[in-house]
């Protein structure tokens, strides 16, 4: 349970792209997931909120993404977890990421900005009072940033089954290769009625956290929003679902089949 909101928040990203060419979101968009383990047990909610904002002069989105244990579970391991993301409006690159978490005890309090034009990310992380400069890929994007650019990257009509998105991700202190396989189209029930969704494989890493590298499965609307509506998790132990209850704020008219 100590990853639970990571999970959730870490699948769903691709490379920048012209985000106000093709923008699958917009300012006042808001997402909240509802989590359950093994199937059963209400495990948390999580959220996500698009707004815009200034940055040092540049024009951004400001993403927070906000993760809580609910039920019987907060009782016995308490998760308090906030992300953000600070990227650009016209091309999508990220400037600055906040994760800052507790988790069950386990806290963490890091900011990253993020250079661009050297390749470099300045980590400071705030708990131990450190400050460390790390050499990026190109066309690096974070955790939260991803997301957004997946949305706005993937073009329905020219999607085949089998195709892999590739990226490159900076989280903490690291370099991260992602890799996404489409896995087709598939009709779903939600919590809005029958939703034609793309479905997507996330290779993650076997061991502590995950059954298998194949663990992840990522089901997103296949229209113009391209909305995360169901995550689901194998993990070593049990598994985790997440799945959109609640949203406001969308760019494009939501598609539901009858």
């Amino acid at each position: 349970m100590k990853h639970l909101f990571t999970i959730i928040l870490f699948f769903v990203g691709i490379e920048a792209t012209n985000v106000e060419k093709q923008s699958a979101f917009q300012d006042g968009e808001w997402f909240k997931f509802e989590m359950s383990y093994s199937g059963f047990l209400k495990a948390g909610n999580a959220t996500l909120a698009v707004k815009e904002s200034n940055l040092d002069g540049k024009e951004v989105f400001h993403v927070v993404g906000k993760g809580w244990t609910t039920g019987a579970i907060k009782w016995f391991f308490k998760v308090k977890d906030r992300y953000e993301s600070y990227f650009d409006k016209e091309t999508g690159v990220p400037y600055k990421f906040i994760r800052k978490i507790d988790e069950g005890g386990h806290t963490k309090d890091i900011e990253i900005t993020f250079d661009h034009n050297n390749q470099k990310a300045k980590v400071h992380n705030k708990k131990h009072k450190k400050v460390i400069t790390v050499a990026t890929e190109k066309d690096v994007q974070d955790m939260v940033s991803m997301y957004y650019h997946l949305r706005n990257k993937i073009d329905i009509a020219s999607l085949t089954k089998g195709d892999e998105i590739k990226t490159n991700m900076f989280f903490d202190e690291e370099n991260y290769g992602f890799k996404l396989k489409y896995l087709g189209e598939e009709t779903i029930k939600t919590e809005f009625g029958k939703v034609k969704t793309l479905k997507f494989r996330p290779y993650v890493m076997a061991g502590r956290v995950f059954k298998e590298e194949e663990s992840l499965t990522l089901w997103v609307s296949a229209d113009k929003n391209k909305i995360p509506l169901k995550v689901k998790a194998d993990l070593a132990v049990g598994s985790l679902r997440a799945d959109l209850v609640a949203f406001k704020g969308l760019k494009h008219s939501f598609k539901i089949e009858i």
